[in-house]
């Protein structure tokens, strides 16, 4: 007897309500935080609509989520260090013998949990294993990589950009990008070949979004696509803070001074820290700041208040600025509560969303292999100093609201699995 008959003997004994609800499997690669929190959040949504929902990930990051309503199945995943250290040399994430490795583990857990729809995010794998189940299959994504926006590329830290300077990095980096993306797009492609799918073609954009619905987690607004697919749909923002106590010294606070909230959160460069707050140290403001438990700060400045986690929306409404590594999750954050943001980018996905964020005029954007004492902290002086960027930060903030990124996702999910 299959799993669905031994399910149809089990609705014998089960209440009518428990009987329809319909079974969602997420499905999170736990690289970064930021690729939990976010089907985390909507996860929850699912659960409080009355779905059955599964959630396999990595267990890395399991204490900072309330637990769901359904078990944590642990599944593997590669640690955020080597995931880092590829970005950091612009190799391929994965090969194709992980990846088959994930397909494998994929598929397995599919078959145990026989759900009626799965959502990833960032689980490449499940291009392959969930058209091989069969089963309809979400991902969420950033509309920066969709095929259909037109962003502007501009180098990250690679070793081209150590070795020769951001200038001349910069038109390498143009004329070899296209054949940079077309080289990560092969093992997922080999993987595909061997299972007998198409090739998904050499941009890697399409590797990155593949899902019979893909689920952009922006505002159409800030990240505009051009001719999309009605399978590619804006959800709206994610926003997701840790489920950790607020620190003792929160109520402490000074309250006659702007504060800075500082999180280079758990893809940023860590190391950046002393300095950005040696740059900070002179200036008539108060920071905060969340390590994300990557570094230990030696040194507690007399304006200075640390913390390895805080709850980033609490942190940013507090705030006057917020100083991160240039991505959508904490960038998203504090645009939600109309705060403008300094963004210390190394990677590409960083990069991406920061360009779109300084033709907002929301933020602005500071290379992390250029990030020196006395720039970071003129920049932030001009920052505070000119109202525009908060004006536009508060226009962000009105549009956030107006989406309902959640409401939209639980009648979209409504929808998908009622012509499934």
């Amino acid at each position: 007897m299959n799993e669905r008959q031994s399910d149809s003997s089990e609705n014998k004994h089960k209440k009518p309500d428990e009987m329809h609800k319909r079974r969602v499997l997420f499905f999170a690669e736990a690289v970064t935080l930021a690729h939990v929190a976010r089907p985390m959040v909507l996860a929850r949504v699912l659960e409080d609509a009355g779905y059955d929902v599964h959630f396999a990930c990595h267990p890395r990051y399991r204490e900072l989520f309330q637990a769901l309503q359904r078990p944590w199945r642990p599944v593997q995943s590669i640690s955020s260090r080597a995931f880092l250290e590829a970005l950091a040399q612009g190799r391929p994430l994965y090969s194709s013998e992980r990846l088959q490795q994930y397909v494998t583990e994929d598929l397995e857990v599919i078959k145990e949990i026989s759900p009626d729809l799965i959502i990833g995010d960032f689980r490449l794998s499940l291009s392959v294993s969930a058209r091989l189940a069969a089963i309809p299959y979400m991902t969420i994504t950033n509309a920066y990589w969709s095929p259909y926006a037109r962003p502007h590329y501009r180098v990250p830290e690679l070793p081209i950009t150590r070795l020769f300077g951001a200038g001349v990095a910069g038109a390498l980096f143009k004329l070899a990008r296209p054949l940079a993306f077309a080289l990560h797009t092969l093992p997922l492609n080999r993987v595909r070949k061997h299972h007998g799918l198409p090739s998904l073609g050499l941009d890697l954009r399409r590797i990155y979004t593949d899902a019979d619905q893909t689920l952009y987690a922006d505002l159409p607004e800030l990240i505009p696509t051009f001719e999309r697919p009605a399978t590619h749909r804006y959800i709206g923002p994610i926003n997701w803070s840790p489920s950790v106590a607020l620190p003792p010294w929160w109520e402490e606070l000074p309250t006659d001074k702007p504060i800075i909230y500082l999180t280079l959160g758990s893809s940023g460069q860590s190391e950046l820290l002393p300095r950005v707050l040696q740059a900070l140290a002179p200036l008539p403001v108060t920071v905060i700041v969340a390590t994300a438990g990557m570094i230990q700060l030696e040194r507690k400045l007399q304006n200075v208040w640390v913390a390895d986690y805080l709850p980033g929306e609490q942190a940013a409404s507090r705030a006057s600025l917020v100083i991160c590594n240039g991505g959508s999750p904490t960038t998203m954050q504090a645009l939600a509560v109309g705060v403008p943001v300094v963004g210390i980018a190394s990677n590409l996905d960083q990069y991406l969303n920061m360009s779109y964020l300084e033709q907002a005029g929301v933020g602005t954007l500071i290379r992390a292999g250029q990030t020196t004492v006395p720039r970071l902290r003129q920049l932030v002086e001009a920052m505070m100093g000119n109202d525009s960027y908060r004006d536009c930060a508060m226009a962000v903030m009105a549009q956030v609201a107006a989406h309902g990124g959640e409401r939209n996702f639980a009648s979209l999910v409504a929808r998908e699995l009622s012509t499934a």
